[in-house]
């Protein structure tokens, strides 16, 4: 049973007397406990989804359901007990997750006090959640003496403040070094484990939405493409026989994804290389559908 499921989301912008189609009918099903990449290029539609399943954004048509919440359908009231209990953001910039003025375990007890749950228990949860992301002995410091892969961390835990069962994360290793990311998204893997929280991690970085087992890429504000980890036999065997990919063909299997209509998203790159246009032949078969120029 998906935990998070869009179905045929639209989302239209309007700037001045231009409609720009930032999505057109995505449909994307998350399991619960599932850490999922969403990858795309600037401009496909992948943070415009972070937004509406963080109820920053509402859709224009289509559904996306969290649990049992229709993001499409919240009051006021509904949608700030969903920001608070549902679900938790990380943002990119870490000076947009946290106080200046506040210590590390300050800022993880804010989202807390706002809830009305003070006191002993909150600190001694932020405490618990400072020490899963490994920076129990800095809960005292300040973000002007944290580094910038610290700050993301403690934002991380921030995030888990109330117990969300959905945590999003928009490009969370974009402003720091390649191994600081990776100690970053260690923590997303110990906080999934330790708490089952779902995690959705949008970036443009391919590496690290290799580091998941699944990902999906977005294109043209569509889901184009699903990759799905390979068993550790199968990557071996990918990578000795030189899978297409190379090291994404080892390590996952990279899928065209079907629509409800019966779309799919042919990749450019693959057009070009077999020089068809915008019309083309298909033919059946043995099981096979074979596109060919005309």
């Amino acid at each position: 049973m998906a935990f998070v499921r869009c179905e045929g989301l639209v989302k239209i912008y309007k700037v001045a007397d231009l409609e720009v189609f930032a999505l057109q009918g995505l449909d994307l099903e998350v399991r619960q406990g599932e850490i999922l990449g969403v990858i795309g290029n600037s401009g496909s539609g992948k943070s415009t989804l972070l937004n509406i399943l963080g109820a920053l954004d509402q859709p224009t048509a289509g559904r996306c359901l969290v649990g049992e919440w229709d993001l499409g359908r919240l009051t006021p009231a509904r949608r700030v007990r969903y920001q608070r209990e549902v679900v938790g953001f990380v943002w990119q910039n870490s000076a947009r997750n946290l106080l200046p003025y506040l210590t590390a375990l300050e800022n993880v007890e804010v989202p807390m006090l706002l809830a009305g749950r003070g006191g002993r228990a909150a600190r001694q949860w932020a405490l618990e959640l400072l020490e899963a992301v490994g920076l129990k002995d800095r809960a005292h410091h300040r973000p002007s003496a944290l580094s910038g892969g610290e700050q993301q961390r403690v934002s991380i835990a921030l995030a888990l403040a109330n117990r969300p069962q959905l945590l999003l994360a928009d490009e969370p290793t974009g402003a720091v070094d390649t191994a600081t990311g990776e100690r970053i998204l260690e923590v997303f893997w110990e906080v999934n484990r330790r708490y089952g929280t779902t995690v959705i991690i949008v970036t443009h970085d391919r590496a690290l939405a290799r580091a998941v087992d699944r990902y999906v890429l977005i294109r043209d504000g569509k889901v184009a493409q699903e990759a799905v980890r390979r068993p550790a036999g199968e990557a071996a065997e990918a990578a000795g026989d030189g899978a297409p990919g190379t090291a994404a063909g080892a390590t996952h299997e990279e899928l065209v994804v079907v629509d409800r209509a019966g779309r799919i998203q042919i990749p450019r790159e693959l057009l070009a290389e077999a020089g068809l246009g915008d019309r083309v032949r298909l033919e059946v078969e043995e099981g096979r559908i074979i596109v060919r120029r005309p």
